[in-house]
């Protein structure tokens, strides 16, 4: 076709020319979009005789893909120009300090975790673990649970599956976090102080229970340990934990398999405005179970009850953490982001880890 050579120097020209990426897109534009030079040519092709179509229509393809290459490689020298501006205009100073990132925060379980731990390691008592996966005897048997009791009903207790033909009795989630006092007993003998936090597993699924959350148990041997020793510890911890000046521990005679006498913790408080406050007020509230530990709970663990005695007591850590911050949904610790971690201000916490073991 005549005047291609002519055409493609134009172009070539233009696009050589061209300072910035808007006036490239003005030369495509004329040259290739649907009403471009070199579209429009593309469309006569139809008009000709087969012989002359052929030879045009080769020329025309070659014509326009150097136009098209030309282009492109335009586009990239403008983008490596306008790099290279950029950064003779931008620049990095590696002197001056970092961006501060948000601080990370503590999930309010840990958190009070964190608490009870510091406080009752003030008073003597170690940390103690076990497994989550107990036999049926340290999470029974050894507690003075006997099989008819109504915890070792399936509905109450997720209990592993054996194989079959194994008799042996299965396996359970722990109940509670006393399988670990027996093993300590069973390590360590008397005298003993430990505490011993940890999940738990129990099948409550409603409004105000969740299958997991989290307890923690305290264990007191000695040989003339008393419960007037127990409120004086109970006493001593909620002044601290809920940061009052004075507490008011109502004991009420109860039944737990694994002490005699058993007895519900109440504290007194009120409710003004919705918002409670500890050690004031007209109401009581309960706050844990205790009592002294059953004879039959020391034999099982290896002490001899002739001549040690103690006290047990058991509280949830996920319903101390909603007292003291507020918290009016058990089920925000499972449902809960960041965004609600700082909307309580969960920032970490400055004390050390008191560590754990079966250490004294």
């Amino acid at each position: 076709m005549d005047g291609l050579d002519a055409l493609k120097g134009r172009y070539l020209e233009g696009i050589s020319g061209a300072g910035d990426e808007a006036s490239l897109e003005e030369i495509r534009l004329a040259a290739l979009g649907k009403k471009g030079e070199i579209s429009l040519k593309m469309r006569e092709l139809g008009q000709m005789a087969p012989e002359v179509r052929q030879a045009a229509g080769a020329a025309l393809n070659r014509l326009k893909d150097e136009i098209d290459a030309a282009l492109r490689a335009k586009k990239a020298a403008l983008a490596d120009a306008a790099l290279d501006e950029r950064l003779k205009a931008e620049w990095l100073d590696v002197t001056l300090p970092g961006r501060p990132r948000r601080q990370g925060t503590i999930h309010p379980v840990s958190q009070v975790t964190e608490e009870v731990t510091a406080i009752f390691a003030d008073m003597g008592f170690a940390v103690a673990e076990g497994p989550q996966i107990e036999s049926d005897w340290f999470n029974f048997d050894a507690l003075n649970i006997p099989p008819e009791h109504p915890a070792r009903q399936e509905h109450d207790t997720f209990f592993m599956a054996r194989e079959e033909g194994d008799s042996r009795p299965p396996h359970v989630l722990r109940t509670h976090t006393s399988p670990v006092q027996i093993r300590a007993m069973q390590i360590q003998g008397a005298p003993l102080r430990v505490i011993a936090p940890g999940r738990v597993y129990r099948m409550d699924m409603d409004q105000t229970h969740t299958p997991m959350f989290h307890q923690v148990e305290g264990l007191a041997i000695d040989r003339d340990i008393s419960m007037a020793n127990l409120k004086w510890v109970l006493e001593e911890f909620c002044r601290s934990f809920f940061e009052v000046d004075s507490v008011e521990l109502r004991f009420r005679a109860s039944h737990f398999p694994f002490t005699e006498p058993s007895a519900e913790v109440d504290i007194r408080c009120s409710w003004e405005g919705g918002q409670l406050k500890i050690g004031q007020g007209e109401s009581w509230m309960e706050i844990l179970g205790s009592g002294m530990v059953h004879p039959k709970v020391l034999s099982a663990a290896g002490v001899d009850p002739a001549e040690w005695q103690g006290f047990a007591f058991g509280m949830g850590i996920d319903r101390l953490a909603m007292l003291k911050y507020g918290i009016p949904d058990l089920r925000a610790f499972f449902e809960s982001d960041l965004r609600w971690l700082r909307h309580y201000g969960f920032a970490a916490l400055d004390m050390p880890t008191v560590a754990g073991g079966l250490s004294r």
